[in-house]
């Protein structure tokens, strides 16, 4: 019996690799680049199943244009802002995702943005490196404590909640926002807020932890960076479709925010360039998720599902 035919469109791990090779007819993209939609399109008619990366995009237009081959598209993402579900799912199209399993080092990545944006970072790094660094005073450098802060997080999900885990190291004082409160066991102590605005008032930090959806695109607007406290620290590594780009800068400029860090932007690859002229913004090109155990875990994940749907079964994260 032939083995389904699987393409993976971008050089996933090794070991990812070598178990898909093991267990499928996989034509595997070494070159590393994002798959065009022409290539997508006409994927859709030379295989069973795609693992594709965020960098895939499977549009409305894309999706219109498939063969009827195509069975499931088994993300090596947690987010699924690539994908059109509603026009995936109308051609019977199975969509899973990779949940649960990068959350811890996403949440890692949002701890160092946060202190090396509070810390200067950026421009601590470059004084030493450049040579300039001749001088010390009390003065020199101060930035903004962390420790027993208030931090307010926009999504408290699986990996808002991992970072909340952490920052409770740091006796931040939790409050966030979410669609509903959760559990006690689950807040641990973390303030609930009902609304985004009155959670922005109370955070020194602000960390945003949700999806990119149609209802959070443009989340941060140039009002709410207003309702912030005073030289507050903002943190994205969710998606750059939540931010108000020149919202952003502008609050930097004003000094309503004293620093940024992100790990996202609208534009990617690539990034603001605009960003670039501010030492106080701490930028990381969208690395949250990229530890060797979490690339393995992740991979995984995606062909655990394959598996599940190509022996007759639901995958257990069908979207």
């Amino acid at each position: 019996m032939s083995k389904p035919r699987i393409w993976i469109t971008r050089r996933l791990s090794d070991a990812t690799l070598e178990r898909a090779a093991r267990d499928y007819d996989v034509v595997i993209n070494y070159a590393d680049s994002p798959g065009t939609a022409e290539e997508i399109i006409a994927a859709s008619g030379a295989f069973d199943g795609i693992i594709p990366c965020h960098s895939e995009q499977f549009s409305a237009e894309v999706v219109a244009q498939f063969s009827d081959r195509l069975k499931i598209v088994a993300n090596h993402s947690v987010g699924v802002d690539h994908c059109d579900l509603p026009a995936l799912k109308s051609r019977g199209i199975v969509v899973t995702n990779t949940p649960d399993v990068l959350s811890d080092a996403t949440a890692e990545l949002a701890m160092l943005l946060m202190l090396g944006a509070a810390r200067h970072a950026v421009a601590g790094d470059r004084i030493v490196r450049s040579g300039a660094w001749d001088s010390w005073s009390p003065a020199f450098m101060v930035g903004k404590q962390v420790t027993g802060a208030r931090l307010g997080i926009i999504g408290m999900g699986r990996v808002g909640q991992a970072f909340a885990a952490k920052a409770r190291g740091f006796d931040m004082k939790l409050h966030y926002f979410n669609r509903s409160p959760l559990p006690a066991e689950l807040s641990q102590g973390a303030v609930y807020h009902d609304t985004v605005e009155s959670l922005l008032g109370v955070s020194d930090f602000l960390s945003l932890h949700c999806p990119a959806t149609p209802e959070t695109s443009g989340l941060m607007t140039a009002e709410r960076f207003a309702l912030m406290p005073e030289g507050a620290v903002f943190v994205n590594t969710a998606r750059g479709a939540l931010v108000d780009e020149a919202a952003l800068l502008a609050a930097l400029q004003s000094g309503q925010l004293s620093a940024a860090g992100l790990d996202c932007f609208q534009v990617e690859p690539g990034g603001n360039p605009d960003f670039s002229r501010f030492d106080n913004i701490f930028m990381l090109p969208h690395i949250g998720s990229a530890t060797r155990q979490t690339r393995d875990a992740m991979g995984f994940r995606a062909l655990d599902n394959l598996d599940a749907f190509f022996a007759g079964n639901t995958p257990g994260d069908r979207l």
